[in-house]
């Protein structure tokens, strides 16, 4: 990354440039390479989850479009990468119109920068602590009609809140939704791993932008999808969840795990 935005402190870490990296972007600093390579020491599987948790993505936006949600919004999107969600959306239904939610000013920048004056896309600043003041942002309200069913995704992003701000958080959101909205929700999980390969990776994050990292189990993230309509298979591993033909669907034997699933709104 060559040009640093104001008030970016580069030596600190961020988890979006951290993801970008592990899916094998260039949108990061050398803390950020440090830190991913402390995951992957804690968790040896880590950059194949963020792999799997990509493609996840792919499929969910794919069906939701396959569903007739013309809408969506994207919390905590992270740094562009290959088949972001506008250009899946765009290439299922032309008519789609999306939104990146993010509180990262580099994100922001290079989300702008990609996306230029593309009117069916908008990009807003918003924390996921305060979702009203994303519902209410008019750059999120004059782009989307909360009236008509919209496809929330809060992919990867959950597991940096506790448990007084996550539930509250996606609480909120879904109750502002309207009938036949879609929830689309990837979660970190400690899996297999040891509490001391559990307590590096807070470490890592504790280190980070982000200030936290929360594993929770299966559980407690099918306690997000409370007032929704879960779709087949549920709550499973990001690769089972409808893998296309040819896609890896791995048997974990060791590390974290990343769990996935799509609810709809009654």
């Amino acid at each position: 990354m060559e040009k640093i935005p104001p008030g970016i402190d580069p030596s600190v870490p961020s988890p979006a440039r951290i993801y970008d990296y592990l899916l094998g972007g260039k949108d990061n600093f050398a803390s950020d390479r440090e830190a991913a390579a402390k995951l992957i020491q804690a968790a040896p599987n880590a950059q194949e989850e963020v792999r799997a948790n990509r493609r996840f993505l792919i499929r969910a936006v794919e069906y939701l479009a396959d569903q007739g949600i013309r809408q969506f919004l994207d919390i905590g999107t992270g740094l562009p990468t290959q088949e972001n969600v506008h250009e899946v959306a765009l290439r299922k239904a032309p008519d789609s119109r999306i939104v990146y939610v993010d509180n990262d000013p580099i994100v922001l920048a290079h989300a702008r920068a990609l996306l230029g004056r593309n009117p069916q896309v908008a990009v807003a600043q918003g924390d996921l602590r305060e979702p009203e003041s994303i519902l209410d942002n008019p750059e999120v309200t004059e782009h989307l009609d909360f009236n008509e069913p919209v496809g929330l995704l809060l992919v990867a992003i959950l597991h940096f809140l506790p448990d007084e701000a996550a539930y509250p958080a996606v609480a909120k959101l879904r109750d502002r939704l309207a009938p036949g909205s879609h929830l689309v929700i990837s979660h970190g999980s400690a899996g297999r791993l040891d509490d001391k390969g559990v307590a590096a990776i807070r470490r890592v994050y504790a280190r980070s932008s982000a200030g936290e990292a929360v594993a929770r189990t299966r559980e407690e993230i099918l306690r997000f999808f409370e007032g929704c309509e879960l779709v087949e298979p549920g709550v499973v591993t990001v690769d089972e969840w409808r893998p296309r033909e040819g896609e890896p669907v791995r048997t974990r034997t060791e590390g974290a795990v990343v769990y996935g699933g799509v609810g709809v709104v009654g």
